[in-house]
């Protein structure tokens, strides 16, 4: 039997390549997808092939992450729940998919990943997987009690790497768990799970990886153009990008100014709430600048019935349904509603806020001379009109304005008649 293991090299999936390979006696294959984990990935095939894998796949995937999936979920506009940008949710797809391709080229029958019972991620990968290669069987070992059983703590999964020689750094556990990729770095459990606790404070500044504290960032702003082709960034500062470049310019500049610090209280898929802390430099910024493009150059209608769809959108991220009908059927929608979001946006970055300095686009609705407070020269729009179109829009709030009215004297009017025309009461003798 052989297994393809989404693999990171950390003491989880670790211990769960060795324990797949004693358990099901099977060949396991490590993958692992670079979507910009950076010095992660250094000695991650060796760790992998001293550990007892047969084979260790590496791929960069950071181009296809960059322009296949961020991007188009940056045009829809999705944020989970007001403030989650998805860095996480977007990455599980291309990881499984990824890890798919791998699995078929190995002639491999199943595929296996180190997510929790209790979290998104389990939910990601093999919904995936479904609606992919549905024919491959998932094994989930963190819901398998067999596995638990033998693991029911770090200290277990330590004491047996130690007795296999599996190569690990921890020793003792970490105060928090950390997931990073190209679109964010998130940080969560351990002393993450207090809800009450301080994130931002100046004790855990050494936790961030990609951005300053505001209050540590230059005390003088700094101003970034971005231009864009239906609703896709194609340069910053005036230089041509690719989608890799741009999210990875962005994340510079956006980590130099302490922006995109995200701490919230999130409804997982699952049922339960978590408390999880991001940083999301580059993404904070794309968002924020694609939407100034499309306040000047998308429809209003077209504008207000995409945004009615970006929590559906998000949920279909963040639950694992990237690859279902219905997202595919929203991108459609999403793809036609950006084909004039064409422009520049001018940004000023300042201490953790992202700020509009300017927009122009050769496609702009905004009509200068139309909206002048002064004379209209061109008398395009005449205010007399207005007086009609308030009628006729008035019209349904006055009717029911005056049935109501009726509808009280009428109620009055019969009651007192009521109290005229009862008969007196007998008085008791």
């Amino acid at each position: 039997m052989k297994i393809v293991l989404a693999y990171s090299g950390g003491l989880d999936t670790s211990v769960i390549l060795a324990w797949l390979k004693e358990h099901y006696q099977a060949e396991i294959i490590a993958f692992c997808a670079n979507i910009g984990q950076e010095e992660e990935l250094r000695g991650l095939k060796a760790k992998a092939l001293r550990t007892g894998a047969s084979k260790c796949y590496i791929e960069d995937l950071q181009e296809e992450f960059a322009r296949d999936f961020i991007f188009p979920m940056i045009q829809a506009g999705a944020v989970y729940e007001g403030q989650y940008y998805l860095g996480t949710s977007i990455a599980r797809p291309l990881i499984a998919k990824a890890m798919i391709e791998v699995a078929r080229k190995e002639g491999a029958e199943a595929v296996a990943h180190g997510a929790t019972g209790k979290g998104n991620d389990q939910v990601r990968f093999e919904l995936t997987v479904a609606a992919l290669a549905p024919d491959l069987k998932v094994i989930a070992p963190w819901r398998d009690p067999e596995f638990r059983r033998r693991f029911p703590g770090r200290s277990e999964m330590i004491a047996y790497c130690e007795q296999r020689g599996i190569p690990i750094q921890a020793t003792a556990q970490k105060p928090y768990s950390m997931d990073r990729n190209l679109m964010h770095i998130s940080y969560e459990a351990g002393i993450l799970e207090d809800p009450w606790m301080d994130a931002f404070a100046p004790d855990n500044k050494d936790m961030f990886k990609l951005s300053v504290a505001p209050e540590d960032a230059p005390d003088k702003p700094e101003y970034v153009t971005l231009d864009f082709e239906k609703g896709v960034c194609v340069a910053v500062n005036g230089r041509r990008l690719s989608p890799l470049g741009v999210m990875k310019v962005l994340n510079r500049l956006g980590g130099q100014h302490g922006i995109g610090r995200v701490d919230m209280v999130e409804n997982r898929y699952v049922g339960m709430k978590s408390r999880g802390v991001y940083e999301t430099p580059g993404g904070a910024i794309l968002h924020f600048a694609h939407r100034q493009m499309e306040s000047l150059t998308m429809d209003r209608e077209v504008m207000h019935l995409r945004d009615s769809l970006i929590p559906r959108y998000a949920e279909l991220v963040y639950y694992g349904y990237w690859f279902s009908p219905e997202r595919l059927a929203l991108q459609a929608f999403v793809t036609e509603s950006q084909k004039n979001v064409t422009g520049t946006v001018r940004l000023k970055l300042y201490k953790g806020n992202i700020m509009v300095a300017g927009r122009k686009s050769p496609v702009s609705l905004y009509q200068p001379a139309m909206a002048t407070m002064e004379a209209d020269p061109t008398q395009a729009y005449n205010q007399d009109d207005a007086t009609g179109f308030i009628r006729l829009n008035a019209l349904r709030l006055k009717v029911a304005a005056q049935v109501q009215a009726a509808a009280a004297r009428g109620g009055r009017g019969a009651e007192s008649s009521h109290r005229r025309t009862a008969a007196p009461k007998r008085s008791a003798r």
